[in-house]
């Protein structure tokens, strides 16, 4: 069932803003992987949910599972270093997570990609961002969420007991350390009424 986007009373007004990174929550998780939380990073953030909604070139996908050809149950769109991002403030967020974790990730932040899940329907199967150096090294993912929360969940790779995260409306969620090759992440489809969510992976080169 879809539903339009309900705001949050706690987005501000006005222009999107950007709170202090030092305000950061971390998570250390198993096999030295963690994870970073900062709710309400960006305020102003569901007038920024609109904005994309219709400035990015959202585009659908088919990719090969098994015998067959089956469409992604979400909408994408990847800039790449060199492409401009479509809201000044992403790339504001994009230097500000650079300038804050530069020292501890020994590189800049460089593209994002961003997904658009339109209700509850849409979702993304347990995975690591492998492609690249994600398999074999350190890295971080930066995701800010966008709209509406919808459970991000994380587990053990291999199996094991999941964690259960709600960002939404504005949250960082950063992932780091051996996260991406010892750990899986999902974002998986429920039957109950959500409303739309965007988002936002910022990473460094050669990860996705």
């Amino acid at each position: 069932m879809t539903m339009p986007l309900q705001g949050s009373l706690l987005d501000g007004l006005g222009d999107t803003r950007l709170a202090p990174l030092a305000q950061v929550r971390r998570i250390p998780l198993s096999h030295g992987a963690w994870v970073d939380q900062l709710p309400g990073w960006m305020s102003g953030a569901d007038a920024l949910f609109e904005q994309l909604v219709h400035a990015v070139p959202w585009r659908a996908e088919r990719r090969p599972m098994y015998d067959r050809v089956v469409d992604v149950p979400r909408l994408l769109c990847f800039y790449d270093e060199p492409d401009p991002l479509p809201e000044a403030v992403l790339d504001e967020a994009r230097l500000a997570l650079t300038a804050h974790y530069e020292s501890e990730l020994g590189e800049p932040f460089r593209t994002a990609g961003l997904c658009y899940y339109r209700d509850g329907r849409d979702s993304v199967a347990w995975h690591g961002d492998t492609i690249g150096r994600g398999a074999s090294h350190d890295t971080m993912v930066a995701i800010v969420s966008l709209g509406a929360p919808r459970p991000l969940l994380l587990r053990p790779r291999g199996g094991g007991e999941s964690l259960r995260f709600h960002p939404g409306h504005g949250d960082l969620f950063v992932m780091g350390g051996s996260c991406q090759r010892t750990w899986e992440h999902a974002v998986p489809k429920t039957r109950k009424p959500v409303g739309p969510r965007i988002s936002i992976q910022f990473r460094p080169r050669n990860v996705r």
